[in-house]
């Protein structure tokens, strides 16, 4: 058996193509867990969504069989074809695998080094996929290691110091943009986890009103 894992992700990939290959936070995505168990060369799964990545990682019984399930699978499922986003994905096996997911839940593969919620985002991704069944020893055995790494890399480093994210650094671009933001409007297009977050930190501080579109 092997580890691989394809993905995508904001070095590699536009923001229209990331939101083309991105699984929804709802019971859909646990449907679609299913369906990728149904390829023949793919014993276990997790598929980590958010709005910065979209990678499946898999043990299959054949590197190069296992990567074309990955890939069918992400084409049925988004209904967007290959060519369209091949070439913006990256695919690693083995080591390479484990040493991925540990530079991603630690944030050291984030858009902002240190940004707190790739941790709860990878235990999500793979706790559905435990619930579901999806997972088997080889996945249950990385996620555990992996997310005792990121819990170790935040408490004995100051990497998670300042508690960054991306909405937190675009409101202190705007503080720097705008004189003031207390009393002000701001709009936000997309209502998504970095929406949510982003709205949060505006009325913080000061923002009067948040319209979302």
């Amino acid at each position: 058996m092997h580890l691989i894992m394809v993905g995508l992700n904001h070095r590699t990939a536009s923001v229209e193509l990331r939101e083309k290959l991105a699984f929804p936070e709802c019971g859909l995505s646990l449907v679609l867990l299913d369906k990728l168990r149904e390829y023949p060369h793919i014993s276990e799964g997790v598929i980590l969504s958010t709005c910065n990545r979209t990678e499946v990682y898999c043990v299959v019984d054949d590197k190069e069989e296992g990567r074309q399930d990955i890939l069918n699978f992400l084409e049925s499922t988004r209904e967007i074809d290959q060519e369209a986003f091949v070439p913006y994905t990256y695919t690693y096996a083995s080591r390479d695998v484990i040493r991925h997911l540990f530079q991603v839940v630690s944030s050291l593969d984030s858009m902002v080094v240190g940004e707190p919620q790739i941790a709860g985002q990878v235990k999500n991704a793979y706790q559905a996929a435990q619930g579901k069944g999806c997972t088997g020893p080889i996945l249950n055995r990385l996620f555990g290691h992996a997310l005792s790494v990121g819990k170790r890399v935040r408490t004995e480093t100051g990497i998670g110091s300042k508690a960054v994210s991306v909405s937190y650094v675009a409101v202190e671009l705007a503080k720097k943009v705008f004189p003031r933001l207390e009393g002000c409007k701001a709009f936000l297009v997309g209502a998504g986890e970095m929406g949510e977050l982003t709205a949060r930190h505006l009325l913080d501080n000061g923002v009067r009103e948040v319209l979302i579109a």
